[in-house]
């Protein structure tokens, strides 16, 4: 029993490899049954069928082990990596078809991008604005003159008399010969220290591909506007298309065609730089006007400025010449011609409302300096003109003009034009302190 206690106590133990070599555990293995092993060889045979039994049981347990985490390693390494790039995926496409310029430049079809292609080298060759220009020329310069005027000049030496002449430009407005100008092309008041310009003496147009000269008439023409009709006799002509001068924009391609220099019917291009510039002459007559870098030099004025569609936006009239400025030049709005033309083909003049009264701005300064008020003071009044009877006098400081505030006289001028012979309009006046209201009933100005 003590014996068996012993070997159980011993078979507890962890078997010591020093004390068995390897060799000769092999050959007890493998040694005949009949021989009796030695007490020690049978505990060592336990132990190591002991050992074997617990090294099976723990590799089972070891493979069960493993192989549940297998199967959470797949889940970990292969499942949620394919799932969320199957997700990704979806997104990244999801997006490219919602955002329309990703999805143009990465599904477009080769026809497409084969169509932007040959967009793009049109643009880069400048085919289209080649062709535009090309079109307007060809449309509009058959409604396009040249005018040579010839002028008798008056010498103050000797009080001899000459003879000079001016070249100028103008639009064709009618098959029947009628041709829109400026006046100062017709009716220079130039004058010096040394001569002065009288009437003009003849008046002559060509026409586009044709070497004859016309004689021309006047028609009428208005100072203030710098505008004039002249005619020729002959029918068939090419009237220019006029168009919307109120809808030009700033930018916006546009060709002067005139005859610069007496060189002829003569094209220049560039684009409208300003629209609505006021400008002043050198006659001291103040406009609205279209400004342009396309080229306009002496011989232009009268000439047309016209868009990309051949219609005709604008007179030409003056430039700023000197040193330091390149590329600026004027044109008189269309649609503001539109109305003086048709009254100077009708009455060779234009009628205009008419108030009667010469006048000096009254700037703050001024009315400080003089015990005034800001406004226009009524120097002096034309005999039996509107603004007399109405019961205006000398003195008075005209401060309003149908209840909008005014300070100088354009602003005056601005409002009465707006208006038509015979209408009314109500001047507030400052005098001696006061105001009052006077209401003026418009003439034609004489």
């Amino acid at each position: 029993m003590d014996e068996n206690n012993n070997i159980n106590n011993q078979n507890t133990q962890e078997p010591q490899a020093s004390s068995v070599p390897n060799n000769e555990i092999n050959s007890n293995s493998s040694s005949n049954n009949t021989l009796t092993p030695p007490v020690i060889n049978t505990k060592n045979n336990n132990d190591f069928k002991k050992a074997n039994n617990n090294f099976s049981q723990s590799s089972f347990e070891h493979k069960k082990s493993k192989k549940n985490k297998s199967n959470t390693g797949f889940g970990k390494t292969i499942l949620l990596p394919f799932t969320c790039g199957i997700l990704g995926a979806g997104i990244v496409i999801g997006t490219c078809f919602g955002i329309p310029s990703i999805r143009e430049n990465l599904f477009s079809s080769s026809e497409t991008k084969e169509s932007l292609s040959q967009i793009n080298t049109q643009q880069i060759s400048l085919l289209d604005y080649s062709n535009t220009a090309v079109g307007v020329a060809q449309k509009v310069l058959p409604s396009i003159v040249g005018i040579n005027v010839s002028y008798s000049v008056n010498s103050f030496f000797y009080g001899a008399q000459g003879s000079a002449e001016a070249q100028g430009s103008g639009v064709i407005i009618s098959d029947d010969g009628y041709i829109l100008t400026n006046n100062h092309v017709v009716n220079s008041s130039s004058s010096s220290s040394f001569y002065s310009l009288g009437e003009a003496n003849k008046i002559t147009v060509s026409l586009y591909n044709d070497d004859t000269e016309y004689e021309a008439k006047v028609v009428g023409t208005d100072e203030q506007t710098d505008l004039a009709v002249i005619k020729i006799e002959k029918d068939g002509l090419t009237a220019a298309e006029l168009g919307n001068s109120d809808s030009v924009q700033v930018g916006e391609f546009c060709m002067a065609i005139g005859n610069p220099l007496g060189l002829g019917i003569t094209v220049t291009d560039g684009i409208v730089s300003a629209v609505n510039r006021e400008v002043t002459d050198s006659d001291n007559n103040s406009y609205e006007a279209i400004q342009t870098n396309a080229a306009i030099n002496s011989g232009n004025s009268g000439g047309a400025l016209v868009n990309s569609q051949g219609q005709v936006i604008g007179i030409n009239t003056l430039k700023v010449s000197g040193e330091g400025v390149e590329g600026v030049g004027f044109a008189i709005p269309i649609n503001s011609t539109k109305d003086i033309t048709d009254q100077l083909i009708q009455y060779n003049k234009v009628k205009r409302p008419y108030i009667g009264i010469g006048g000096i701005d009254v700037t703050e300064e001024l009315a400080k300096q003089y015990n005034l008020t800001v406004g226009v003071y009524v120097k002096e009044l034309q005999n039996f003109c509107a603004a007399e009877k109405a019961g205006v006098k000398v003195g008075d400081v005209i401060i309003k003009a149908d209840g909008q505030e005014i300070t100088n006289m354009n602003e005056l001028n601005e409002i009465k034009n707006k208006k038509k012979i015979g209408d009314k309009i109500t001047l507030t006046v400052w005098r001696d302190g006061k105001t009052q209201d006077i209401d003026v009933t418009l003439q034609e100005q004489p």
